[in-house]
């Protein structure tokens, strides 16, 4: 038995839910989402909770019951609440700036590396080391975030680069002088 896919996902005031078949559509003060499960799942209301449940009893079905489950439940957090992602810059000179919705990077090149949001997630540059990506849906806003992160990851010897807030960036010893 799965210990994710048995809890019941709780439905706030704000949010509207339409299960039809294997395909939910939910929208929210933040947006709204849709995506096809897959057949090895069912969807069903009880109140306003959703639950899920296994087609049967086989390895495949359970696995995606947790999977399933976890989905729906981050559609809901994410038309209700939202998502956010905290970067943070580390090196002399790197800096963030936004121009309209763009987000601008400085970060050692010889050119300026410029980021377009997709639509439903929304840049703040806080101060000019720290980016915040917002959202409603979890895993665009992650896919931003890991672009952003890509666009110059931490390097081992001096920690310089682009990473997560909270980020343990693993240190190297460089090369020592001749005695």
């Amino acid at each position: 038995m799965s210990r994710i896919g048995k809890r019941t996902i709780p439905i706030p005031g704000s949010v509207t839910v339409n299960i039809d078949g294997s395909s939910v559509h939910v929208k929210g003060p933040n947006g709204e989402l849709q995506r096809t499960l897959r057949p090895e799942v069912t969807l069903s209301m009880e109140g306003n909770e959703i639950r899920v449940l296994p087609v049967d009893d086989s390895p495949f079905a359970r696995a995606q019951w947790g999977l399933s489950r976890t989905l729906v439940a981050n559609m809901v957090e994410g038309v209700s609440n939202g998502f956010q992602r905290n970067l943070e810059m580390s090196g002399v000179g790197y800096r963030a700036s936004k121009q309209g919705q763009n987000l601008v990077l400085a970060v050692g090149f010889s050119h300026t590396v410029t980021i377009e949001p997709p639509s439903g997630v929304v840049f703040e540059v806080p101060n000019p080391t720290n980016i915040v990506v917002k959202g409603y849906d979890k895993e665009t806003v992650g896919a931003v975030a890991a672009r952003i992160r890509g666009v110059r990851p931490p390097e081992p010897y001096k920690g310089k680069g682009i990473h997560y807030q909270g980020e343990r960036i693993i240190r190297k010893v460089g090369k020592t002088g001749k005695k």
